[in-house]
């Protein structure tokens, strides 16, 4: 011990790894991010029953158990055929819209970022596109588009586009002064700089744009679903047909999968952060102790 503990501190003092007997296992790094996740679910599901024991004179049914939630709407036969091609469904509209966001996010964001003028110009409508009331002009999108898919995607697009092109611009125009000017030194082209430094700089503050824009995604799938309700059912139409017919166990479960649906692609852009500038970016360390951030 009295030669480990040197050792250990030397290594962090000249910025090596510390020795492989101190590191901890992969185990134990999972059960950390893990852990706290799962705790914060058990006081929200005791939350939830203590709730819905605490009504009373018939009222329960406004906010039924977990139990029966899982037993009567997910776990029972009947409403599990109705819920998974649901759920494919609305899968399937948030991840085209989604994906239609990202190209069309990107885009404006470099454009903004070329030309400053436009960006002048351009970002109090950007700003006056997300302020927008979706369910006020949704009447006007389904005279113009017809009640079909493509009206659906552009309310998806609409709700989950703004995020993008203001992380992404934020992150262009965040790269160090030092390095563009190293850049310029260089006589490299505005593509170059553009392409080789400002890029992979706003890599970090574009995924936050995706993983906001991903949950955005889910409900302006569901709140297309729910508003037009023709074709297949999703998972919007699923929930106004319990809501109609007074089915709250169903409802919740519903409303239990579509969450799930965003908190799984906000899981997966955050796993391709990590795969992407997880070794460089200190924000992918932020769980870490200090000594074992890079750069110590």
């Amino acid at each position: 011990m009295a030669v480990a503990e040197p050792l250990a501190e030397a290594t962090a003092l000249v910025g090596l790894p510390p020795p492989v007997a101190g590191r901890r296992s992969g185990k134990a790094r999972r059960l950390r991010r893990l852990a706290p996740p799962l705790a914060m679910a058990v006081v929200v599901l005791g939350g939830w029953q203590l709730a819905s024991s605490s009504l009373s004179g018939g009222r329960q049914f406004l906010l039924p158990p977990p139990l029966a939630v899982w037993r009567v709407g997910i776990f029972d036969r009947q409403s599990f055929d109705a819920l998974l091609p649901a759920f494919g469904r609305t899968a399937e509209l948030s991840v085209v819209g989604l994906l239609v966001a990202v190209v069309l996010g990107m885009a404006s964001g470099t454009v903004l970022y070329r030309f400053h003028w436009l960006e002048r110009a351009s970002y109090p409508y950007l700003v006056a596109l997300q302020a927008i009331p979706i369910l006020a002009v949704a009447p006007l999108m389904a005279v113009a588009f017809g009640y079909t898919f493509v009206t659906k995607l552009i309310i998806v697009v609409m709700i989950a586009f703004f995020p993008i092109p203001t992380a992404f611009l934020l992150g262009l125009k965040s790269v160090d002064p030092g390095q563009q000017d190293l850049f310029r030194l260089h006589r490299a082209g505005w593509l170059t700089r553009f392409w080789k430094l400002a890029l992979p700089s706003s890599l970090p503050h574009l995924f936050t744009g995706f993983r906001i824009s991903a949950g955005l995604a889910v409900v302006g799938a569901v709140v297309g679903e729910e508003f037009f309700q023709t074709g297949a059912p999703g998972l919007g139409m699923l929930f106004q047909q319990y809501l109609n017919y007074v089915e709250y166990d169903q409802l919740y479960a519903c409303l239990l999968v579509s969450c799930l649906l965003g908190v799984a692609f906000y899981s997966l852009f955050t796993v391709a952060s990590r795969r992407l500038f997880g070794s460089w970016h200190a924000s992918a360390h932020a769980d870490e102790p200090a000594a074992r951030r890079p750069g110590r």
